[in-house]
């Protein structure tokens, strides 16, 4: 394998430093708890090799989400980071061939391309409110495809299937014979239907998930993957203990008890998160150099700036940052063109998130609009 940094990782708030940022709108996830936030006693732990499957209690509660999902098909990782990679390298290899949806995550495609597999992707668009057209992944499917790779809701776009979509996309990949990999990890945060888990609905479907982004804690490094193939499970198993053999039996415990939480956490978190968009929206309502598709579930969209061609967005990224102390994503994170941007809504304050927003439309105004 091949491997380069991440354009995304490499700017990243926390290698630019946190310090030098006053709003970050960069952010992709919720705001970042404190251990004591918690409330946690935590036990007098043993500081053993834990469960290499990940500790039973935690894989339980994780099963019980989704009807037809058990413990046994659940295998704890280091994050959803950790999950991704095991997934693409135990499926991929130079002479494999990939669907990815683009924009994506930028682990769900650069793994793959360290591997060196064929990728061929579906380019989502503004213009059709970034949904997924099922046509378009069936004509790029081949015969050594292994498998379709898509985030619900959406990163970075904050878009959803409808459950019906998701039922037609694994029934695609079940007549072709390949394999459904959904990245989950705002599936928590919805703002209307939570979908099934899509591993639920198929053996052909792997479902990805985390505690980082809908719940504040990407410090301990909890993710997981379900899978209901026993075969497949034990490959990724075997990924898994190859690459660090189990998880930390601290950052599992700790994601037991959020777990065991989760019911009374969100029903505290979606309607602030909820209200936090829409604060976005009303900004976007009275700007009129800039205009989304309104975010579904997580806590990021991806606006788009009203520019002309003569506008130089480099300078407004720059100005942004320098001047105004304001960080977003920047449409090449994405491999999309640079008047896009990732905006997140969850982490700052609501304080920042106003200021920043502000600060957005004040950089566009310090040059001509192109």
């Amino acid at each position: 394998m091949k491997y380069e940094r991440m354009v995304i990782e490499k700017e990243a708030p926390e290698e630019y430093g946190y310090e030098r940022i006053r709003c970050n709108l960069s952010e992709s996830s919720i705001s970042d708890r404190q251990l004591g936030e918690l409330g946690l006693n935590l036990p007098d732990l043993t500081l053993f090799y834990g469960e290499h499957r990940g500790i039973a209690e935690l894989r339980q509660l994780i099963a019980a989400q989704d009807p037809g999902v058990s413990a046994a098909d659940v295998l704890v990782t280091a994050g959803a980071a950790g999950a991704l990679f095991i997934i693409a390298t135990s499926l991929l290899s130079p002479q494999d061939h990939l669907v990815v949806v683009r924009p994506n995550y930028a682990t769900n495609i650069e793994t793959p391309r360290a591997i060196g597999c064929q990728i061929s992707y579906i380019d989502l668009s503004f213009e059709e409110g970034f949904r997924l057209d099922l046509a378009r992944v069936k004509a790029a499917l081949r015969p050594n495809t292994r498998y379709v790779s898509v985030t619900c809701p959406h990163n970075p776009t904050g878009t959803m299937m409808s459950e019906t979509e998701l039922r037609s996309l694994v029934q695609l990949v079940e007549g072709h014979g390949c394999r459904l990999l959904v990245d989950e990890t705002y599936r928590d945060i919805s703002y209307g239907t939570r979908l099934p888990a899509a591993a639920s609905l198929s053996k052909r479907a792997i479902s990805v998930c985390s505690l980082s982004k809908a719940f504040g804690i990407p410090g301990i490094r909890v993710g997981w993957l379900i899978t209901r193939d026993p075969q497949l499970y034990e490959t990724f198993l075997a990924a898994k203990e190859q690459i660090g053999i189990c998880g930390s039996v601290i950052d599992e415990h700790l994601g037991r008890i959020m777990l065991e939480r989760r019911s009374a956490f969100l029903a505290d978190t979606l309607p602030r998160l909820a209200a936090r968009r829409d604060i976005v929206q009303r900004w976007i309502d009275a700007e009129p150099l800039v205009e989304w598709v309104p975010p579904q579930g997580g806590v990021v969209g991806f606006p788009r700036l009203k520019v002309g061609a003569g506008f130089d967005l480099d300078r407004f990224y720059h100005e942004l940052l320098q001047r105004h102390g304001t960080y977003v994503g920047p449409g090449y994170w994405f491999e999309m063109p640079r008047h896009y941007f990732r905006v997140g809504f969850g982490w700052p304050q609501e304080a920042a998130l106003r200021a920043g927003l502000s600060a957005i439309s004040a950089a566009l105004r310090e040059q001509p609009p192109g």
